[in-house]
């Protein structure tokens, strides 16, 4: 079991790692769209801060993810396996296209499709599904309005002032908003996966506490915590290390398609957009809800783009983008439940 255990574990830093280079297009799309930074100095700048988040944020996002939407009782290394290769698949698969999903809808769908195929609805918890299947409206519709609202006080702030001057001044700013936007992006997706690790870690040390690797890396440390939910700071490091890294590495098709691809962007625009972003995940991150950094910042550039007028947004891209926001969760149940029915059909499962 210990070498399930080991693998399953890797795939999920893997996983990190891929979401890293995905949702790197959320942190710095608009910041290199406007040219404030470079595309190096844009990712090496965002990769910074979203690392300092281990430092300012506690980990209630992962709480949620290892225990707020399906039963503990109910996960093994079987379930997280099958939840991180339905996951991994499926952002793999968007990736390639260029395609900004969610990859935190993709994990959340992944963990529910094993439990639901395999153990049956009474193991989900439906209020935590339904509060994150809820901010899947409600996280790009705040961004949206703040986006709009502060753009539009910035407009007739500075209506009279000379356009270079402006957008001079917001690149500037957009160095303190971009930043924002990468430390909520690391208070809320850094912690995701390290959740369901920190879970599978737990469960293998539950059934199999003797064992000398197990106790190495997680069972000293949980005995000496007085925390329900404990996560080793080896594990921290490595996973926000990992999703910082996969930012550099970056996926340069999804900076295109935010970047460029909804709206033109000014400076002030991107200052408005990252600043509303930023404000958005903070606050969840805070209130330890899984929410979507690819939707807070696809809602928030829609926003500023609607202060120049309905026609100047790219609807269809907006279209695409959404449809794929609605299928994510579904898409990556079915995928992941079918994997774990796979493995109880060969036996897999039954291995300890």
């Amino acid at each position: 079991m210990v070498i399930v255990v080991l693998i399953t574990a890797l795939i999920g830093l893997w996983f990190i790692f891929t979401n890293g280079m995905n949702d790197a297009a959320n942190c710095i799309a608009t910041v290199v769209a406007t040219k404030a930074l470079s595309p190096i100095q844009a990712v090496l700048w965002a990769a910074l801060f979203s690392f300092s988040a281990l430092f300012i944020f506690d980990m209630t996002v992962a709480a949620t993810m290892g225990k707020g939407i399906v039963q503990e009782s109910s996960i093994d290394v079987y379930v997280i396996l099958a939840a991180l290769l339905g996951a991994v698949l499926w952002t793999l698969i968007c990736t390639r296209f260029g395609i900004p999903i969610s990859t935190s809808h993709a994990l959340i769908g992944g963990l529910i499709g094993p439990v639901w195929f395999g153990k049956g609805a009474a193991f989900l918890i439906g209020k935590g599904i339904f509060t994150i299947v809820a901010f899947i409206v409600i996280s790009p519709l705040l961004g949206m309005v703040m986006g709009f609202v502060l753009n539009s006080i910035f407009m007739a702030i500075f209506k009279k002032s000379r356009k270079p001057k402006v957008d001079k001044a917001f690149r500037r700013m957009q160095l303190v908003s971009s930043a924002a936007f990468a430390l909520g992006y690391g208070g809320n997706d850094g912690q995701k996966t390290m959740g369901l690790i920190a879970v599978l870690l737990a469960s293998a040390y539950s059934v199999a506490p003797d064992n000398a690797f197990l106790q190495f890396i997680y069972g000293n440390g949980a005995a000496a915590s007085d925390a329900s939910f404990f996560i080793p700071m080896w594990l921290k490091l490595t996973c926000y290390g990992l999703i910082s890294l996969g930012m550099v590495t970056g996926g340069w098709k999804v900076i295109r398609t935010l970047g460029d691809g909804l709206t033109r962007i000014n400076p002030a625009q991107g200052f408005c957009a990252e600043a509303s972003g930023a404000a958005t995940l903070i606050l969840t991150a805070l209130a330890g809800i899984p929410v979507s950094t690819t939707h807070t910042v696809t809602g928030a550039i829609i926003g500023t783009g609607l202060t120049r007028g309905v026609k100047k947004v790219r609807w269809l891209t907006a279209k695409n983008i959404v449809w794929t926001w609605v299928i994510t969760i579904p898409v990556a149940i079915v995928i992941s439940g079918l994997i774990y029915l796979l493995m109880m059909k060969t036996g897999i499962t039954s291995i300890r």
